[in-house]
């Protein structure tokens, strides 16, 4: 779909989860899919289609393949650029060593912190709370001079963590960006040559831990893992496998109930909690390989 000219959007009523084969129908069905969280932990689905789309065929096609679709509602977004006009204007969020600011910013607040330019569509929340425990981890790595010659930024979303890492030790590292979305990827491109780091970061778009250019750069001395429960416990055993020895992980995506589930399914892989953010009901977890 281009990113020009009018589309479709549809959002479905947030759930705790959608299964496999719904969230599959919805990446093949829909040009452009994001995933919201909020912030009591449920999974809102938004998909962007082009003009042709009807609600009679959406629902025609789930149900060809045995799907029930959530309840969702649709609007027409009529636009000239109907990605930009969706950036999410939030407002600069100054959190450890980081200040990060939207494009639509025109007054960027002085500071002697590391300052980030970020253009984020409705599918990468840039103020949410475990963006924000992510960047205090990092911060804290910063603090304690954590070796941090090459990262991995694994579900990238917008790039910030990717992106913050980037402009804090620049020369000194370099940061592989993946995410399963194409849109991501892109975005985070586009904030990278934004704040003038694309010299720094390799992005590609990525199933988990197995493309190309994740598994030739490992090991990792620090990844970056801001997902959701379920897919962190997932691809825990190649997240063990990709960190280098001493290395550091920074785990969230996930609340307060599934806490001990996470960090638990770590701890039984050989990795210690060095500290645990909480900001709300969300939480993330810096934990170290041994």
């Amino acid at each position: 779909m281009p990113k020009t000219g009018s589309c479709w959007l549809v959002k479905f009523k947030p759930c705790e989860t959608i299964d496999e084969e719904l969230s599959f129908f919805m990446d093949e069905y829909f040009d452009v899919v994001a995933v919201n969280y909020t912030d009591d932990g449920l999974e809102e689905y938004v998909g962007y289609a082009n003009n042709n789309f009807s609600a009679a065929d959406l629902e025609q096609q789930a149900q060809s393949k045995g799907l029930t679709l959530p309840p969702y509602t649709t609007e027409f977004l009529e636009s000239k650029n109907w990605l930009k006009e969706n950036v999410i204007k939030f407002a600069p969020v100054e959190v450890g060593d980081f200040i990060i600011y939207g494009i639509h910013e025109k007054n960027i607040p002085a500071s002697d912190k590391v300052t980030l330019r970020i253009y984020a569509a409705t599918a990468f929340g840039s103020e949410h709370q475990t963006t924000k425990s992510c960047l205090k981890a990092l911060s804290r790595l910063n603090h304690e001079n954590a070796k941090h010659a090459k990262i991995l930024d694994m579900g990238t979303g917008s790039g910030i963590l990717a992106l913050a890492a980037a402009k804090l030790w620049q020369n000194q590292t370099h940061i592989i960006a993946v995410d399963i979305d194409p849109e991501a990827v892109a975005v985070t491109d586009q904030n990278a040559i934004d704040n003038n780091l694309q010299a720094y970061l390799s992005t590609a778009v990525s199933d988990g831990y197995n493309s190309d250019l994740v598994q030739n750069n490992a090991p990792y001395d620090i990844i970056f893992a801001n997902i959701l429960a379920r897919p962190l416990i997932a691809m825990a055993p190649q997240l063990y496998s990709a960190l280098a020895p001493k290395g550091y992980c920074i785990l969230s995506g996930f609340v307060d109930e599934q806490e001990d589930w996470v960090i638990g399914e770590h701890q039984k892989l050989g990795l210690k909690l060095v500290e645990l953010y909480k900001l709300d009901n969300w939480r993330a977890a810096l934990m170290e390989k041994a």
